[in-house]
């Protein structure tokens, strides 16, 4: 990891992109705000649900952060190589930072899941080290033209879905199953195992590579000299495209997250595109910036935000909890819901506490 305190960091950033990156690690690290504890409460049931994974074929909101988190690695891309090429890097210089950066997090992943257990497991679910492998392959190809960029995702996409739907597998009737499909059967083989009970599989990389693709595509054209409303349009129309897409090969490609079918990649993306188009509009065109103070202070750091609350994040909910379970306890779901928002704002003054010194912990 690095630990870099130049205020230059802190300069010239696309404030909405930075907004939007909060925004993912906020949700992430809350649970949703807690909101999820409240799926048993009078009217809360169509939210809570929401920020929760679907179990197999279908979409939840929830099912959107993983892409979000990918897609936003994407679109910082082009700005942060722009920064290195201007001072002089070359090419080679900067693949071997790519290559460097993508072990590193391929190893931060693995140590992880080590974290959730009492030995060493060797796993490879995690989002970091399905990251590395994007992030690789995005940076690859991101000096081609757009289009060129966005055929090469599609046909991604495509292989992506012809593997699971026609290499044949031993008792295996049926490419979209859970448990018995071509990303689990890859598991047995890279790991021994498959993913206890959540259906994740390791190959979810291949699909996931569009999204940081279509990341980098949507760097392109914030960063391009077009006008503000001409990058609006093609973020939103690149997105209704995405989600309507996504919806019509439903039928031919099931939506399942867990194993990152075309269909839930194309329509996440869509949904991505959406999103950052909005930030984009609210933040940079209209100019209201105050309000992502609190967004952008986590948006800063996510590697740490990440990384703090998979490897201590249970022992600061229960350390929280000493001092408000007593008193939140008794309350049930709300209490519980309170509980997930004050270990919030403790994440929060962590990030705080480094935004206010300028240090940005990258890898």
């Amino acid at each position: 990891m690095d630990i870099q305190k130049q205020p230059e960091l802190l300069q010239a950033r696309l404030v909405s992109l930075d907004a939007f990156r909060g925004f993912t690690m906020i949700l992430l690290v809350s649970g949703g705000f807690g909101i999820r504890y409240l799926t048993d409460y009078p009217g809360m049931g169509f939210i809570a649900r929401q920020l929760t994974h679907h179990q197999w074929n279908g979409l939840y909101f929830w099912d959107l952060i993983q892409p979000f988190f990918m897609f936003i690695v994407g679109v910082a891309m082009p700005f942060s190589f722009a920064k290195r090429w201007e001072r002089g890097e070359t090419w080679n210089q900067t693949l071997l930072h790519v290559v460097r950066r993508s072990v590193t997090l391929f190893f931060l992943g693995v140590i992880l899941h080590c974290s959730y257990s009492d030995k060493l497991v060797w796993e490879l679910w995690n989002v970091l080290t399905q990251l590395s492998f994007t992030y690789l392959i995005a940076f690859l190809f991101m000096r081609k033209s757009i289009r060129t960029q966005i055929i090469i995702s599609l046909a991604i996409l495509l292989a992506n879905y012809l593997m699971y739907r026609f290499i044949p597998l031993p008792g295996v009737t049926d490419p979209w199953m859970k448990d018995h499909n071509l990303g689990a059967f890859m598991d047995k083989i890279l790991m021994g195992k498959i993913n206890p009970g959540g259906g994740w599989v390791t190959i979810n990389f291949i699909g996931s590579t569009a999204h940081t693709m279509w990341g980098v595509v949507a760097g392109l054209v914030l960063k391009s000299s077009r006008e503000e409303k001409e990058k609006i349009k093609l973020l939103v129309i690149g997105g209704i495209i995405g989600v309507v897409l996504g919806l019509a090969l439903d039928p031919i490609t099931p939506i399942i997250k867990r194993i990152c079918t075309s269909s839930f990649i194309i329509i996440s993306g869509g949904f991505s595109l959406l999103a950052l188009a909005l930030f984009y509009w609210i933040v940079d065109v209209k100019g209201y910036k105050k309000w992502t103070w609190f967004l952008v202070v986590v948006g800063m750091n996510p590697i740490f935000i990440y990384m703090f609350s998979n490897l201590l994040g249970s022992w600061l909910r229960n350390f929280v909890g000493i001092f408000t379970m007593p008193f939140l306890g008794p309350l049930g779901e709300p209490g519980n819901f309170i509980h997930q928002n004050l270990v919030l704002l403790v994440y929060w003054y962590l990030a705080y506490w480094l935004y206010k010194r300028k240090i940005v912990i990258r890898v």
